[in-house]
């Protein structure tokens, strides 16, 4: 195993870490206007994209 020879800086550890950033999830509007998220049903109406897919 792999063992560092010598100690990380900080600058070194934290400017690699910057890097590990929350990433809001991608949203769209459904065919009736209701904001949902992208590739899956509607939980509101039920639809995917033209088709009833879900009874609500």
């Amino acid at each position: 195993m792999a063992v560092p020879k010598r100690r990380m800086s900080r600058s070194n550890t934290r400017s690699r870490r910057s890097q590990w950033k929350a990433v809001l999830p991608a949203l769209s509007k459904c065919p009736r206007g209701h904001v949902i998220r992208q590739h899956n049903a509607c939980p509101t109406c039920g639809r995917y994209g033209d088709r009833q897919v879900l009874d609500v």
